[in-house]
């Protein structure tokens, strides 16, 4: 059972990884796109994110099981990823991702949920399924890389590609059946009872940590390319990997931080790594650019797998994929659409004349990240050693 949890986490997050590093890249070479414009495009993600998960946890937990509806959602996904590349205009490259986002960005909660309703220990279990999530960037970021391809057509059909394998796959895993049956009712609708987790010790600091982390995150996924590139750091998407690599290794490290360490510890971690990489990246030394890529495994796993981790024990049986979606809602959803928006704002004030003062744009999400930590280091958190 396992192995076929893993092929789904692989071939979504081989999906995913196949634009989501390289699309500003994309926008600034093929559509001469504005920093702003690429980080509108960068936030279509982060908007789907605020609608679609919500609804579509809804469906799962309601009517139709849940990997009938990861199949649908990718097949659909890969037809739009096909057309991408016979796009010029930016802004209706932005309406053609939004509606791409619609299809990808529930599939994130879809999977979580699929993934711990069949494995019987999910705490202990769940980071060796979702590890394949990782390998499968690291190869799609080096294949990339290989064929040069971050700002070619060639990054969409690698995607589509691989979502039309995921939606076909999707047909042959276990049955995830709706979780209840009871009657529609305008609460569930509206995801108000995931809304209820916030009223629980801990989990509102928690969610109110996950929101602001995301500002920096999105100025890491959506403009580092581009930034190391122009810092000189060679074949940029292939070193970038070496995150995943480093992502890989932490999430095996994961199960025994979360048990010695509790929620807080683990996430207080994840937040001195933030700081720490994004000083390295201001710096515009390329020797220190390489150890602010591998603190990428400490900054995800530790705080975005925990959170996981940690929302579903949280939650009851009921509502568990949307107990989910309230996460990536707040993680994927309000911080990184706000972020990603904040991210090509930051790019513009600080170029001149065609070129970009990096070091002064990685200052930002410096002291953002150095902010939270304080903030979460002095804050009780009564449920960190559950």
């Amino acid at each position: 059972m396992n192995y076929r949890l893993a092929l789904m986490i692989f071939l979504q997050f081989f999906t995913w990884g196949t634009w989501y590093g390289q699309i500003t890249k994309y926008l600034a070479v093929r559509l001469d796109a504005s920093g702003q414009q690429q980080g509108a495009v960068f936030a279509t993600f982060s908007l789907a994110m605020l609608v679609a998960p919500f609804f579509v946890g809804f469906v799962s937990d309601r009517y139709f099981s849940a990997q009938r509806v990861l199949a649908v959602l990718a097949l659909a996904g890969s037809a739009l990823l096909f057309l991408l590349p016979g796009i010029s205009d930016p802004a209706v490259f932005f309406g053609y991702m939004l509606v791409y986002c619609l299809t990808f960005t529930p599939t994130l909660a879809l999977t979580t949920r699929i993934a711990m309703y069949h494995l019987a220990a999910p705490e202990r279990q769940y980071p060796g399924v979702r590890i394949w999530g990782t390998v499968a960037w690291i190869l799609v970021s080096n294949l990339i890389g290989y064929l040069h391809a971050g700002t070619s057509p060639v990054l969409f059909q690698i995607g589509g590609t691989a979502s039309l394998l995921l939606g076909l796959f999707a047909w042959t895993l276990p049955d995830t059946p709706p979780a209840t049956s009871a009657p529609v009712s305008w609460r569930h609708l509206a995801g108000v009872d995931a809304f209820a987790l916030l009223s629980k010790p801990g989990y509102g600091l928690f969610f109110a940590a996950s929101v602001l982390i995301c500002l920096p995150l999105s100025f890491y996924y959506a403009m580092a390319n581009p930034a190391l590139t122009d810092g000189g750091l060679p074949n940029v998407e292939s070193t970038m990997s070496l995150g995943q690599v480093s992502e890989a290794g932490f999430l095996l490290l994961l199960p025994l931080a979360y048990r010695k360490l509790g929620v807080k510890g683990t996430l207080v971690i994840a937040l001195v790594a933030w700081t720490v990489r994004f000083l390295c990246f201001a710096s515009g030394n390329v020797a220190l650019f390489y150890p602010g890529i591998l603190l990428h495994g400490i900054c995800y796993d530790f705080f975005f797998v925990t959170g996981q981790l940690y929302t579903d024990r949280q939650a009851g049986p009921a509502i568990k994929t949307q107990a989910q979606s309230l996460l990536t809602f707040a993680t994927y959803g309000v911080g990184m659409g706000l972020g990603s928006l904040l991210s090509g704002r930051m790019k513009d004030v600080f170029t001149a004349g065609g070129t970009t003062q990096w070091a002064y744009f990685w200052l930002v999400p410096a002291g953002v990240s150095a902010v939270i930590l304080c903030f979460f280091l002095f804050t009780r958190f009564p449920e960190s050693h559950e």
